[in-house]
């Protein structure tokens, strides 16, 4: 089954899913939003699977930085064009395995996702 780690390679949630998922080895890809990019189709994708509001990293200092009027009367539109334009308000990691994904990260979560 592929596994894909989605993130930014400075995140260090994303680093303790890494060294997660190598420790148990676990083979997977990664794919760095800031290097490869984020789609909208994909955002859509997400949306529709785990909900915008699972996926905005709001408590993020991107997102906290932003103009109030970027950050109030939030919708999926305008929550997924606001991740397209800075991948960096996704909460990481997304971790992608066959057609199933997983927001966040937490070792105990991984290990019954693995186990």
């Amino acid at each position: 089954m592929t596994v894909t780690l989605h993130g930014i390679r400075n995140c260090d949630t994303v680093k303790k899913a890494r060294l997660w998922l190598e420790a148990e080895g676990v083979d997977y890809a990664f794919h760095d939003f800031k290097t490869d990019g984020v789609t909208e189709a994909q955002l859509e994708d997400w949306c529709d699977r785990a909900g915008w509001e699972k996926l905005l990293n709001r408590a993020g200092t991107t997102f906290r930085k932003l103009p109030e009027a970027e950050r109030t009367d939030l919708s999926r539109e305008k929550a997924i064009a606001l991740m397209k334009a800075q991948p960096s308000m996704i909460k990481r990691p997304v971790l992608q395995r066959g057609t199933a994904i997983h927001i966040g990260f937490k070792p105990e979560d991984y290990a019954q996702l693995f186990g």
